[in-house]
């Protein structure tokens, strides 16, 4: 080679650089980009804003809460609702709860009046009303969770599907032909791509939760949550996302719910936790939005100020997981620095505590580290704030209402 030719290893390093030509090594990690786009609403919100002194002291409040309740995933499956098991066919109950879980809000003024399921000698609502109904259809040998029973229109007709959803009162479930569309298409989406089965998905997405929930919004309609905001689209994903963060919980973070990545998951953008955050005083609305809820009225879906609730509420709770994270680094240095360890001890001590840690990241996701009092992440504090959410709507003591979208999504 001559000193005028160009080396063509060079050339090729220098095409890569600037992201041009075929590229080696493995394939950049999956990402479901919804973060980034809930920052992108937040810097854009005209109606809603966040009040970064009260989220600070939110997180404080959250992180000793759920410390004192021993909050974890394993808190998912003390539910009585939830199944207890750790099989498949938990795997495909999961699966059908969050195919359907999605507005169950009602505009009956007398709660005696609103669309119930009873079950064990209760009434439930809202969400445990499908987990209810559910679990009832199965105890009545009705195949509810099954993708075969999907895709049997002679079997899994309107009037099965109405009698799995028969309600304790005069009102019906909310927006049932879209959850009898939901069912069908899942169905037929597993048969042509998955060999009828959901376990399929999860390892095609090959122990990431991002992954997963791309390959659910890719390949289901029904899961794809995006919206245009000024000119961009946005992802929000929350029923998928929640379907991975069901997995994790349910199993702990190990078999069907062990993911490598499961902090990519974010916050699941409903009306539950915007309302909690407002309590809170984290989240802030502009007059003329904050008249529109206290007023019951309707937010279209898509619209500027109902993305800009679901986007600013995901970007709030990371910022309330962040300052937890920076709170629990602080306790720990502490507790660290307080120990009569000598030097030296105290040196070797940690170097084993890291191999620990590091150890139990890769091989328990789902577990709390060895050395951190609480592993805390979006899921777990979304879990939280909706269970407390819940219990002040259970003592009359919400600030605000809720905000009123109907829609498929949440």
């Amino acid at each position: 080679m001559s000193d005028d030719e160009a080396d063509p290893e060079l050339v090729e390093l220098l095409r890569q650089s600037l992201g041009l030509g075929k590229k080696n090594g493995p394939p950049p990690p999956a990402d479901t980009k919804v973060l980034q786009n809930a920052r992108f609403i937040f810097d854009n919100s005209i109606d809603v804003a966040l009040d970064p002194r009260s989220t600070k002291a939110a997180a404080r409040t959250i992180w000793q809460q759920m410390q004192q309740k021993n909050y974890s995933a394993r808190s998912w499956s003390e539910h009585e609702l939830h199944p207890k098991s750790k099989d498949e066919s938990t795997v495909d109950f999961i699966l059908t709860m969050d195919l359907l879980n999605f507005s169950f809000w009602s505009a009956e003024p007398d709660e005696q009046k609103r669309f119930a399921i009873e079950y064990r000698g209760q009434k439930w609502t809202g969400y445990w009303s499908l987990v209810a109904a559910l679990q009832r259809a199965l105890d009545e040998d009705i195949p509810i969770t099954s993708p075969d029973f999907w895709l049997d229109e002679d079997a899994l007709t309107e009037d099965v599907l109405r009698h799995v959803f028969r309600s304790a009162t005069d009102e019906e479930i909310p927006l049932f032909d879209e959850r009898l569309e939901c069912l069908r298409e899942a169905g037929r989406v597993l048969d042509e791509k998955y060999d009828g089965s959901f376990i399929n998905c999860i390892y095609d997405a090959n122990q990431s939760a991002a992954a997963l929930v791309n390959l659910l919004a890719d390949d289901f309609a029904c899961f794809r949550d995006e919206a245009s905001f000024d000119g961009r689209k946005v992802r929000f994903y929350k029923r998928a996302q929640i379907l991975v963060a069901d997995l994790w919980a349910c199993f702990e973070g190990e078999s069907f719910g062990e993911f490598h990545d499961i902090d990519k998951i974010t916050m699941f953008a409903d009306y539950r936790i915007p309302q909690m955050l407002n309590q809170l005083g984290c989240l802030q609305y502009s007059p003329p939005l904050e008249s529109v809820i206290r007023r019951l009225q309707p937010i279209e879906v898509g619209s500027k100020r109902e993305l800009e609730i679901r986007g600013t509420s995901i970007w709030c709770i990371e910022l309330i997981r962040q300052e937890i994270e920076r709170l629990q680094s602080e306790s720990e240095l502490a507790s660290a620095n307080s120990s009569p360890q000598s030097e030296a001890a105290e040196g070797e001590a940690s170097k084993k505590e890291n191999q620990v840690q590091n150890t139990t990241a890769m091989h328990n996701p789902g577990g709390t580290p060895r050395g951190r009092k609480s592993y805390i992440n979006a899921i777990l504090i979304d879990f939280f704030l909706y269970d407390t959410m819940k219990e002040l709507e259970r003592d009359g003591q919400e600030a605000i209402p809720h905000h009123r979208t109907r829609s498929i999504w949440y």
